[in-house]
């Protein structure tokens, strides 16, 4: 029996040894550790023993070092052997020496064999849950492969390739997504518990980190830093949004993330199951930036408040749809992406037939003054760079108060002429009124007359008189 306890020690040593996360120093003092409670329990010391444990073949010896002393001196056991004693070991010993002899662990007794095996048994699955703790929080939002497991209603349980236990929530997998046992699923991690000392490592196919993650193994120009993702805002299953930036001018972001013919966004889109996916270049242009998220949307204008976060939209009424998307998620998306609350608004119709393209101006105003108004404020014609203020515009386009004058007036010179030429046929009609009001005066003409000609008539009088005298 007592062998039998012996052979389960060594057992759950080489079970113990095959924990290759753990050093072998740490394996070591772990072991040793055990041992010597179980000695100094049983001879009431372990000062005088030693310890020869082997990790790569899981074997344990036990050294007990004792001093030889006369026959008549014994008084502890434990550290003391007489001379009679030590000659049955060998003949050559003498008083005063010290004598090795190797412990059986058989000799502890089944009692204490057994709870030295526990001991180690509960150290290994202390060891274990630590070891995978510390695994998988260094693991947090990067992308793992596990088995599918089991399926339950609220959760599904998946196995590593080492049989660590993995726990995917119903509300962490797409909607779409449907398992079997057996099938291998990608996440990332999301969260690490260790509540009373038991870890669990949950996952998660719909957290915006991992398509952010899909991007970067995707995309060589994203991993090597030449490319990099602002931000990612997702509907799982439905739609996403993710701004890239390139700080290098000769890389194209969106055309790197979307790849030759799509090759390498196809592959994300396919990994989450078709979910559309807008990829946008991102700018500090708020306007600008705004415009890009409502894609597939075209805007025609837009008003802006920095201030309070707020921004309307004014898009032709046949793209309505697509600005606002399928649930409202193109709209919800764009909102979260650029974190200004937009609002969209018809657009009318007529006043857009009566505007004028900005690039029509370019014999009046120069192209570089063109192209500076439509980047910072996303406007393409005449009419939606009157909507905006003059002092709007300036912080804008940063553009000089004269410049920015003369773009106004000349803009703005240009619908005065129009309406202008629009108002002459109203005016035109109406002859009899004009003709009273131009034959009016004429009597008062006449008066006029008369009394100048009284006038010339009276001095001539007086000067007949005269001469008469």
């Amino acid at each position: 029996m007592a062998r039998r306890e012996q052979d389960n020690v060594i057992s759950t040593f080489a079970e113990l040894k095959e924990l290759k996360n753990i050093d072998n120093s740490t394996m070591l003092s772990i072991l040793e550790e055990a041992f010597r409670n179980v000695i100094a329990k049983t001879y009431g010391s372990d000062a005088n023993y030693d310890f020869i444990l082997n990790p790569e073949k899981g074997d344990v010896e036990i050294w007990r070092n004792r001093k030889i002393v006369a026959d008549d001196n014994v008084t502890d056991d434990n550290t003391q052997i007489s001379l009679s004693e030590a000659h049955k070991i060998a003949d050559d010993y003498e008083i005063g020496e010290e004598i090795s002899e190797k412990v059986d662990i058989a000799s502890f007794g089944r009692r204490t064999v057994l709870n030295l095996s526990q001991i180690l048994s509960s150290k290994i699955f202390e060891i274990q849950k630590d070891t995978l703790y510390a695994k998988y929080s260094e693991l947090v939002g990067q992308i793992v492969t596990g088995e599918v497991y089991q399926v339950w209603k609220k959760e599904i349980l998946l196995l590593d390739d080492q049989g660590n236990e993995l726990l995917l929530p119903k509300q962490d997998q797409i909607p779409t997504d449907f398992y079997r046992k057996g099938e291998i699923v990608r996440a990332v991690v999301v969260k690490v518990d260790n509540r009373n000392n038991n870890p669990k490592i949950y996952i998660s196919r719909t957290a915006p980190l991992f398509l952010e993650r899909l991007f970067e193994a995707e995309v060589p120009e994203i991993h090597d830093g030449l490319i990099t993702i602002k931000k990612v805002v997702r509907v799982p299953g439905e739609r996403a949004k993710i701004a890239v930036e390139s700080y290098d001018e000769r890389i194209d972001p969106v055309g790197a993330c979307v790849g030759v013919k799509g090759g390498r966004i196809h592959s994300i889109v396919r990994e989450l199951n078709n979910e559309n996916i807008d990829v946008i270049n991102y700018t500090t242009n708020p306007n600008l930036f705004i415009a890009r998220a409502l894609n597939p949307a075209k805007i025609t204008a837009l008003e802006i408040d920095n201030e309070e976060k707020k921004a309307i939209v004014y898009i032709n009424p046949e793209e309505i749809s697509l600005a606002i998307g399928k649930n409202g998620n193109n709209i919800k998306l764009a909102i979260q992406l650029t974190g200004y609350h937009i609002e969209v608004m018809r657009e009318n119709a007529v006043s857009d037939e009566e505007d004028i393209l900005l690039s029509e101006f370019s014999d009046e105003i120069e192209e570089w003054i063109i192209d500076i108004i439509r980047n910072s404020t996303g406007c393409d014609t005449a009419k939606q760079v009157l909507r905006i203020s003059r002092e709007d515009l300036l912080e804008r386009t940063d553009l000089e108060e004269e410049t920015v004058d003369d773009v106004l007036r000349i803009l703005s010179a240009e619908f005065e002429f129009e309406e202008n030429e629009q108002e002459k046929p109203e005016i035109e009609p109406e002859p009899e009124i004009e003709q009273e009001t131009e034959q009016k005066p004429e009597p008062e003409i006449e008066i006029e007359q008369e009394q100048e000609t009284e006038t010339e008539t009276e001095p001539t009088e007086e000067t007949e008189a005269k001469a008469e005298n």
